[in-house]
Parts: structure tokens; C-alpha cells; sequence
């Protein structure tokens, strides 16, 4: 996987027809799910998937005049920075709302991308195309804000605060709930283990504490490394990279507090409430935030960690 930032101008335009051509056909796709329950939007989306077609003709145009026939295959997946999107026949039955805001996040991506290969072009004519295509995507993101409005029975939100809450959720809540996630269930297994193979409450606390650390420490790095934000609209390296690993250590040492505790039943019966609190979290985190179904969030949740804890029990007690 290469970043962005070292690809030359024909593979730039190149990774462009490819973005464009993919982003049509899931428009394309969209549109065929939302037909017979909301022909209007569907409409909408078969715009859509049709402006994304003239766009990749006009990208194919100039890149034959300026580079000749031969296109290289870039593609999305081979460029650091990219958002994975799920293929739409993975999301059936499709929610308006949901549908409603990937358009939105497909065409801010896609607007940032634009403009960010606009900056680095040297020729007048491939800067020109790129700063367009940047312009018609932002008024696409604009489009699907208001067709969100208009549609949605909940009423109509207001633009500016819809966008900071996306931008926050994506920036901040995404990062964090991967880290919490993470702190939370990964280090049952040594705290626990630890617990019932040393009785010591002290012992158990500085496992659990180092635990806790190490994997802020790793996950605040591996965030950080993943994405540099400039396309995929996720923020500085930096923010995620402190507010995962900071949530990592959090989750940890959440359980891990209980156990300066001297009585080591009464110990280990505050760090299983503990757990039981910060797993409720994630849950309602992923049901406020990521639109999951509290069931489904719960049952995800509750699996990986009795497995993680009966795993810190098992080894612990051998």
C-alpha cells in the first residue's frame, strides 16, 4: 500500500476513473434498493450515479491527451487513507437514513480527494479538472444534506450542526470506541488470570496496570499510523492516535482500580461489576453513535468478552 503523497500525476488521475467508476456503480446500486419504498431519493441517486459516469469521462478524456491509452490500475484499496466502504448488497434491507449518510461521507471523501490532487498538479489543465470535480462533489455532499432534510419524518436539522456531529463521531467517537473496546475486553484475560493465579490483589493491580498501558501505548500508535486523514476526513493522526490510545488505557484501568482493594473477594467482585458497567458502555456508545441495535451490540459485545474472560479464568485457575 502506497501513500498518497508518493504517487505520480497519471497515477493520481488513474486512482481517480477508478474512484469514480466504483462510486457510480454503489450509487447505481443504492438506487435499485431504494426504488420501491422511496422513489424520490432513488431518483436521486440515479443522478448521482450519473454525474459520477461524465465525471470518470472527463478523467478518461484528459488522461488519454495527457498520458495516452494505457491506464494503470489504481485502486482505492491500494492507497493509504482510503475509507473501506461495504458493498451495498451487505447492508440490505437499506435504512434511508444510513444511505443518506454515506452519500454524504462519499462525496466529502471524494471532494477532499479532489482538491488535495488539485494542490499537487503542475499542469494547468489536470489542476483545473481536479478543482471542478472537487466543487461539483462538495455541492453533491450539500445535495444529499438537503434531500436528507426533506425526506426524513424526524424533521429538518440544521446543515452546520450535522456536519460537526458527523465530523465528531468520525474524528472522535470512532477512535475512541475502538480503543475503549479494545482496553476493555483485551487485557480480562491477563488481569483475571493473574487474580486467580496470585490471590494478590497488588500483583494483580500492576498486571492489569501495565496491560492497560502497553496496549494504550500500541493501539494510540497503531490509530495514529493507519490514516494520515487528509482523504478519508478522520482528523489529525495525532487527535486519534491520543484519543484511542488514551481510551485503551482507560478501558484497562478501569477494571483494574477494584483491586487496590487489600480483601480479595471483595476485590474481585467490584472489577466484575466494573466490567459489566464498561461493557454496558460500548453497547450504548455503539447504539447512540453507530446506529447499532442495542440486541445485536449487547449479544456482539457480551460474546467477546465472556470469551476473553472465561479465557483469563481458564488459564488463571490452571
Amino acid at each position: 500500500m502506497r501513500a498518497f503523497n508518493d504517487l505520480a500525476e497519471n497515477e493520481v488521475l488513474a486512482l481517480a476513473i477508478s474512484n469514480e467508476e466504483e462510486d457510480g456503480r454503489i450509487y447505481a446500486d443504492i438506487a435499485e434498493g431504494l426504488r420501491q419504498d422511496f422513489p424520490d431519493s432513488a431518483a436521486m441517486f440515479d443522478e448521482m450515479a450519473e454525474e459520477e459516469s461524465d465525471h470518470r469521462r472527463a478523467l478518461l478524456d484528459l488522461y488519454v491527451e495527457k498520458f495516452g491509452s494505457h491506464i494503470p490500475l489504481v485502486r482505492r484499496a491500494d492507497v493509504n487513507g482510503n475509507l473501506q466502504r461495504k458493498p451495498v448488497w451487505q447492508m440490505r434491507p437499506l435504512r434511508i437514513e444510513t444511505m443518506r449518510k454515506q452519500a454524504w461521507q462519499m462525496e466529502q471523501e471524494a471532494s477532499r480527494f479532489y482538491r488535495a490532487a488539485a494542490q499537487r498538479s503542475t499542469d494547468a489543465a489536470v489542476r483545473k479538472l481536479l478543482g471542478d470535480l472537487a466543487e461539483a462533489e462538495a455541492q453533491h455532499a450539500r445535495a444529499a444534506d438537503n434531500a436528507e432534510d426533506r425526506n426524513l419524518a424526524s424533521g429538518k436539522r440544521e446543515s452546520e450542526d450535522e456536519v460537526a456531529r458527523r465530523r465528531f463521531v468520525l474524528q472522535v467517537v470512532q477512535p475512541g470506541l475502538v480503543g475503549l473496546m479494545d482496553g476493555s475486553v483485551s487485557t480480562l484475560a491477563p488481569v483475571f488470570a493473574a487474580a486467580l493465579a496470585t490471590q494478590s490483589t497488588w500483583s494483580t493491580f500492576l498486571v492489569g496496570l501495565a496491560a492497560s498501558i502497553g496496549a494504550g501505548i500500541s493501539m494510540g500508535f497503531a490509530e495514529a499510523l493507519s490514516d494520515d486523514g487528509k482523504i478519508s476526513g478522520r482528523g489529525t493522526p495525532l487527535l486519534r492516535g491520543v484519543v484511542c490510545g488514551l481510551m485503551t488505557a482507560l478501558g484497562g484501568v478501569g477494571h483494574t482500580l477494584p483491586f487496590l482493594i487489600r480483601n480479595f473477594r471483595d476485590a474481585l467482585a467490584c472489577a466484575i461489576v466494573v466490567v459489566i458497567i464498561e461493557l454496558a458502555v460500548i453497547c450504548w456508545i455503539r447504539w447512540r453513535f453507530m446506529a447499532t441495535p442495542p440486541l445485536r451490540a449487547a449479544a456482539q459485545i457480551g460474546l467477546g468478552g465472556a470469551l476473553v474472560f472465561g479465557a483469563g479464568i481458564l488459564i488463571g485457575s490452571s
